[in-house]
């Protein structure tokens, strides 16, 4: 069943998928709906031509691979990734890479940065920070569960914000990149982005 939250008419609406493979997708659905788009739980590869944006959650990216290979679902993510919006979260992030290390492993090769697995340790080590950033409103909770590590970004991708001197939240075009997991903090800036880029190339095709 799809939800819908409603928008003021001065807004277009935007239907943005979440891949509901893994992951807390529920929690970015419902974040999704806040920052004021129409939430897709996307399953099927078909649906992809049903969103104008996609959200890739966390988990683990490799059980996301093999999922993907089954059904034509990767080559079908591979050409969404390629033409419209898209935001991965920790695990997301990896798959959004061009390249990936830690170890090293396929990815979609859409962001031009080198992420680096595992870069924080365990689930034990897990924290939530709250730091500056370049999105207004001041301070932004971060919360990180076995949080990947950009350790290296391309010319045109803009960093949003750091920890420890790593970015942690990119924009490149139509994609955006996080380490850590928006979808598990009540500030919807991120998301809120996200739907405004989404809601920007869509305005731009229609």
């Amino acid at each position: 069943m799809i939800e819908s939250a409603s928008k003021p008419d001065t807004e277009p609406t935007v239907r943005v998928g979440v891949l509901a493979i893994q992951g807390d997708f529920e929690a970015h659905a419902n974040a999704l709906r806040d920052a004021g788009a129409d939430a897709v739980l996307v399953r099927r590869p078909e649906q992809l031509a049903d969103v104008d944006g996609l959200v890739i959650p966390g988990g683990e990216s490799t059980t996301f691979l093999k999922f993907l290979e089954r059904d034509g679902f990767l080559a079908a993510l591979e050409e969404f990734v390629r033409n419209k919006p898209s935001f991965g979260t920790c695990a997301g992030c990896i798959l959004l890479a061009k390249e990936v290390v830690h170890p090293s492993q396929q990815s979609l090769g859409v962001l031009d940065a080198t992420v680096e697995r595992n870069a924080y340790g365990r689930q034990i080590d897990s924290v939530i920070e709250t730091a500056e950033t370049k999105l207004e409103g001041g301070p932004l909770e971060m919360v990180y569960i076995r949080a990947p590590r950009i350790v290296k970004t391309g010319p045109g991708v803009a960093v949003l914000a750091e920890r420890d001197g790593f970015p942690v939240l990119v924009e490149q075009g139509k994609i955006m990149a996080a380490t850590f997991h928006p979808e598990l903090s009540a500030d919807r800036r991120v998301h809120e982005r996200f739907v405004e880029l989404v809601r920007a190339n869509a305005a731009k095709h229609s």
